[in-house]
């Protein structure tokens, strides 16, 4: 084990790139494997390339307001008490490391946005205070909580396919959840994850003379703005109106009044703009006036960067990968070898290769899906556990893929090379287990 994550921390270290120049080195790669494996002609493919930069617009806007909401809230007086209060009870660093990693994997299995944030937020507290713990270990904890989200409660194939009127209703009809993420495979992969994971993060700590530490002033967020003063409240109507409580608090009451309504029509239905408009209005909330809240939106901004300018460009692979035809050249290759008894963990392989070009799991499934889907009725073999299969080849291989950490990287001021070492020892022994429940049950 310490060979292996010595190894695995050395290679990323060395060869990981910033994940912009890897979604740079990506694009040339996916030109050029096109070009070769399809018949797309070099104009084509840069169209292709072009006509798909833009299409993760309302994504790309819904992951920098889930990191810019989710860091305000976070910032809050009495969010931030609230997590240095949870973030005490680990005395060492390794409970420090348990106790990030089932916080993270709840946390995502309810939903993965909110999954994604609270698990880094917490895990930066914990770092402020338990002396010693590895930062790097840490919130890549923090981020392996993630490898559930496709067999959780906001997983995009399963609740695509249980939808009246998806784009698969033809083929396999709606799937109802007791079926995916409610089934006996599904719930055993689960299990199975939530006592693996911690385990492994845990054989990860390093001995303390290897840990690396970060000094906790460093994580220390300054209340730098504080509220005004009486005299600048008076000044003028515009003053009193930034710095009035009452305003926020009746803003966020409409807020909540939205979501009480709306969970009551549609239970405890998250998506990604529900847990966004959360964030939003708690924080309003918890910020109290105008003024604070505003400053605490411009704080936050400042992480959003990576998000901003990548996403368009992993747009563009999608673009390449979808509309070359190329997804089906790569997904037909790997179950060619495949059998009634092998097929759906060819599967799982073909959908954790393709999620390196198309990184998005309901985009995945639009692109992917139908070509499994075709190959699972030729050969006879469950519909329903196809799409599954597809779902955690999404999740299992998204443990060294930077897309969705870009906003846990955000708030912890990593690089992606310093956490994927540890991403590819998870990917490695948990794909063994996820691998081997495809095959034999």
């Amino acid at each position: 084990m310490k060979l292996l994550i010595s190894f695995s921390n050395r290679f990323m270290q060395r060869y990981m790139p910033d994940p912009f120049l890897l979604v740079i080195l990506l694009t040339f790669f996916v030109c050029g494997l096109a070009l070769f494996a399809t018949d797309s002609t070099p104009v084509q493919i840069i169209n292709y390339w072009g006509t798909g930069f833009w299409s993760l617009l309302t994504f790309s806007m819904q992951m920098v307001l889930i990191l810019v909401t989710g860091h305000v809230m976070a910032s809050s007086p009495l969010f931030k008490k609230l997590l240095g209060s949870l973030a005490k009870l680990p005395k060492t660093p390794g409970q420090a490391i348990i106790l990030v990693t089932l916080v993270a994997l709840v946390a995502c299995w309810i939903n993965w946005g909110f999954g994604l944030i609270i698990g880094a937020l917490f895990a930066k507290e914990i770092a402020i205070k338990v002396k010693g713990v590895d930062y790097r270990l840490l919130i890549a904890s923090a981020y392996s909580g993630f490898i559930i989200w496709s067999g959780g409660l906001s997983g995009s194939v399963v609740l695509t396919i249980a939808t009246p009127g998806h784009f698969t209703e033809n083929i396999m009809g709606v799937v109802p959840t007791s079926e995916t993420i409610f089934s006996s495979f599904n719930l055993i992969i689960l299990a199975g994850l939530f006592m693996m994971v911690p385990i492994i993060n845990r054989l990860m700590v390093p001995p303390s003379e290897k840990a690396f530490v970060i000094d906790p002033a460093l994580l220390e967020e300054k209340d730098s703005f504080e509220a005004a003063s009486k005299e600048e409240i008076l000044q003028t109507p515009a003053n009193r109106l930034e710095n009035s409580q009452l305003l926020s608090i009746l803003i966020g009451l409409l807020g909540i009044s939205y979501l009480v309504y709306y969970f009551t029509n549609n239970g405890f239905a998250l998506n990604l703009d529900i847990v966004n408009f959360l964030f939003l209005f708690i924080g309003i909330i918890l910020h109290k006036t105008p003024r604070l809240f505003l400053k605490a939106v411009t704080d936050a901004v400042k992480n959003a960067s990576g998000i901003i300018i990548q996403f368009p460009f992993y747009a563009g692979l999608m673009g390449i990968v979808t509309s070359s035809g190329l997804v089906a050249v790569l997904s037909n290759m790997l179950i060619s070898f495949s059998n009634e008894h092998t097929f759906h963990l060819f599967t799982l392989w073909s959908a954790g290769l393709v999620n390196f070009f198309v990184p998005s799991g309901g985009g995945q499934w639009a692109v992917q899906g139908p070509v499994m889907l075709e190959a699972a009725q030729n050969l006879g073999v469950s519909l329903s556990k196809t799409a599954m299969a597809v779902a955690w080849g999404d999740a299992w291989t998204n443990m060294i893929q930077p897309f969705y950490a870009l906003p846990a990287l955000a708030i912890a001021g990593l690089k992606a090379k310093d956490i994927m070492g540890y991403g590819l020892v998870m990917m490695i022994i948990t794909g063994v287990f996820i691998s081997g429940v495809f095959l034999l049950l």
